[in-house]
């Protein structure tokens, strides 16, 4: 079944503290606790703490980086999301096999689940640091997820 310690989940320049607690929740839930923000705007903060309840402790072992590629140097398979379609042709896998192939990765290696802005997601420049593309399926009349919604599906 994977292994856990082998999946990070990369929040890139989150803007929200509160969405950085919830998330936190959502990964504790999931039996997930390697969190990597990258250049979050604020970041420690007693908002995401309260939001985080009892995964406080995936927040304090937190680790920050100042860019993606620092966050995902030793990871073999990095999946990007985004909630958008993107003229680039990524290579896409939906979030079953998003989910497959990370638990099959991180068996016995280092594996990232990235996570963009909450209000324009992931570049261009970041999707390309990016093995594979993911996009949660939702109403095309209204495709934007809460950043911990989205942690959480995937």
């Amino acid at each position: 079944m994977g292994n856990p310690d082998n999946i990070s989940i990369v929040l890139v320049n989150t803007s929200h503290p509160g969405n950085i607690g919830a998330a936190t929740r959502a990964m504790k839930n999931m039996g997930l606790s390697q969190l990597i923000l990258v250049d979050p705007v604020d970041f420690p903060s007693g908002v995401a703490v309260g939001r985080a309840v009892s995964a406080v402790d995936i927040l304090e072992t937190a680790k920050v980086v100042g860019t993606l590629e620092e966050a995902v140097a030793d990871c073999s398979l990095v999946i990007g999301t985004s909630a958008r379609s993107r003229k680039i042709p990524w290579p896409m896998v939906t979030p079953e096999q998003c989910a497959e192939k990370i638990v099959g990765e991180s068996t016995s290696a280092k594996t990232a689940i990235v996570f963009g802005r909450e209000d324009s997601g992931l570049n261009n420049e970041e999707l390309q640091l990016c093995t594979y593309h993911v996009q949660i399926p939702t109403n095309p009349g209204y495709s934007s997820l809460n950043l911990a919604a989205a942690v959480m599906v995937i």
